[in-house]
């Protein structure tokens, strides 16, 4: 067993109440699978913290990790 895991790609999720159908079953089902710079949700299993990191995909390599709280602020700016 890992002491993190992969919960997925930062994605910004539509209203539920507002979309239609198909932008819903977009988000939930369809991901982009082009190499690259990508940010992540993970979590250290251990503690249960989660955190954001992103990768370059393509190069296999981190790039920075941060607090979800950060993600949060660069949302509201």
């Amino acid at each position: 067993m890992s002491e993190f895991a992969y919960a997925g790609e930062v994605r910004d999720m539509p209203d539920p109440d507002a979309c239609t159908d198909p932008q819903w079953a977009d988000y939930v089902f369809n991901r982009s699978g082009v190499p690259g710079v990508k940010r992540e949700w993970w979590c250290h299993i251990a503690s249960g913290y989660w955190f954001i990191a992103e990768r370059d995909t393509a190069r296999d390599a981190v790039i920075d990790t941060y607090p979800v709280e950060k993600l949060r602020e660069v949302h509201r700016a």
